[in-house]
């Protein structure tokens, strides 16, 4: 159960636990970023005004590598595992 609740997702886009949680993240902490300045523009039309897309442009340029890998159509990066469960 441990196995399969925390290291088979990041296995499967060949990545480390650690590697995976340092990622996404990231990714969470850029979204964050990204609405905050959203927010901020709908009340300052003059500030921000592509940050934004900006954000979802560079996050969904990163993420679709990533969704193809793990949906099969690209084989994953061969997995060295940092230690063994």
């Amino acid at each position: 159960m441990f196995q399969s609740f925390f290291l088979d997702h990041p296995r499967r886009v060949g990545e480390t636990y650690w590697g995976h949680a340092r990622t996404a993240g990231s990714f969470g902490l850029r979204m964050v970023g990204g609405g905050i300045a959203c927010i901020i523009h709908g009340l300052l039309p003059n500030c921000f005004v592509k940050t934004g897309s900006t954000t979802v442009r560079t996050l969904y340029g990163e993420m679709q590598p990533r969704s193809d890998r793990a949906a099969g159509m690209v084989p994953p990066p061969q997995f060295l595992p940092e230690y063994e469960i």
